[in-house]
This record gives structure tokens, C-alpha cells and sequence, in this order.
């Protein structure tokens, strides 16, 4: 075999080996302009964009063991690979695709599962994981925000134990719940007045010492 040409299927057997997936697109008519900004898009995702003879190609998927897709590698190729999840690949391919009418998802190979268009355009709606994380740590927060003001409500010793969530002042209403008992000395008022009662006792000494 011609040394460049087994140069060349070895680094594409390189990238397939490296990649969970594998996107085979068709790029007929796409510019050179709108190729280069694909492959930006993918880049920005974790994924890469190579084109190479389909020949070779075949070649490669026969060495790495992966399913005979030698059928649908006809015609202007590039092939997708990525070391990350195949979800943001396919995503940004049916973006790319709305956008320009190009390229078209023709096959790809996940794991060892041949996927025709219908099925990577169905990969594409697919959340990726950091989004299905980021849903799932929303729903995870809000319960732990509830039990937090339970357990705040249980140990503080102004709330009674028996206090539900649902009863559990706000920190707004606390102030508002306790104006009663602000209000208790005006019910000890007339304690505090019965020194007013004893002046007659004093004003009876004044009377005593006036013969002096």
C-alpha cells in the first residue's frame, strides 16, 4: 500500500477508534464559506468534520469492527467525530441544515447501532446531559430549599415544634407575630401605679412634725 495513503487511513482509524460516534454527511453544495463555518459550529461542541475518500473510509470501519456501512459512503462525504456525547453533534448539523438547506445527516454509527436520518434527526432533539443535569439539579434544589426552612423552623426556639411548612412564618410575617406580645406591659400598667395609692401615708407625717 502507498505509505501516505496508509499515513492517511491510519489517522482516520485514529479518529473513529477515539469517537463514540461516527456522523456520515452529505455536502453537496455546500460552499467552502458555509463548510469552514460548519465545521466551526462543531468544533464549538466537541466535534470535528473531516473529509476523506470513501474508500478509505471503508477501509477504516472494516479495521476498527464497527457495522458495514459501505452503502451510503457514495457521492461528497464528510465524516463527524467527537470525543464528546453525539447529542450536540447531531444538534448542530439539524441547525446548520435549517439554516442553509446543508448538509444532510445520510447515516452515522453509535456504538455498534447503524442510525438512518430519521433516527441522528431524532438524537438531535435530545437534550444534551449537561441540560438534563441542569433540569434534574433545579428539581433536586427546590425540595432541599423547603427542608432547609423546616429544619430552620424546628430549631429555632421562637417557631413551635408542631409548626408545618406551610404554617412557618416568613422572616417578613415574624415581626407581625409577635406585636401581641409586644403590647404586654400596657396590661401591667395599673402595677405600676399602685405607688400612687401609698401618698396618702406620706402626706400624714407633714401634719406630725408641724408642732415642732
Amino acid at each position: 500500500m502507498n505509505p501516505d495513503k496508509q499515513i492517511i487511513i491510519t489517522g482516520l482509524l485514529e479518529r473513529v477508534n477515539a469517537s463514540p460516534y461516527l456522523i456520515v454527511i452529505d455536502y453537496t453544495g455546500l460552499k467552502v464559506k458555509q463548510f469552514s463555518e460548519l465545521r466551526n459550529r462543531l468544533f464549538a461542541v466537541g466535534a470535528s468534520c473531516i473529509v476523506a475518500k470513501n474508500s478509505y473510509m471503508r477501509k477504516v470501519l472494516t479495521e476498527a469492527g464497527l457495522p458495514d456501512i459501505g452503502c451510503e459512503l457514495i457521492g461528497q462525504t464528510a465524516f463527524v467525530t467527537g470525543e464528546s456525547e453525539v447529542f450536540a453533534a447531531a444538534k448542530a448539523i439539524k441547525n446548520f441544515e435549517k439554516e442553509f438547506k446543508k448538509p444532510e445527516m445520510r447515516v452515522g454509527i453509535l456504538g455498534n447501532a447503524v442510525l438512518d436520518t430519521a433516527k441522528l434527526k431524532a438524537i438531535a432533539d435530545i437534550p444534551s446531559r449537561e441540560a438534563v443535569l441542569s433540569q434534574l439539579l433545579g428539581t433536586i434544589n427546590e425540595p432541599a430549599t423547603r427542608i432547609a426552612r423546616v429544619l430552620k423552623n424546628k430549631f429555632n426556639p421562637d417557631v413551635d415544634e408542631s409548626t408545618t411548612e406551610a404554617d412557618a412564618p416568613t422572616e417578613a410575617e415574624a415581626p407581625a407575630a409577635e406585636a401581641p406580645a409586644a403590647e404586654a406591659p400596657g396590661a401591667e400598667a395599673p402595677a405600676a401605679e399602685a405607688p400612687a395609692a401609698e401618698a396618702p401615708a406620706a402626706e400624714a407625717v407633714t401634719p406630725a412634725a408641724s408642732p415642732e
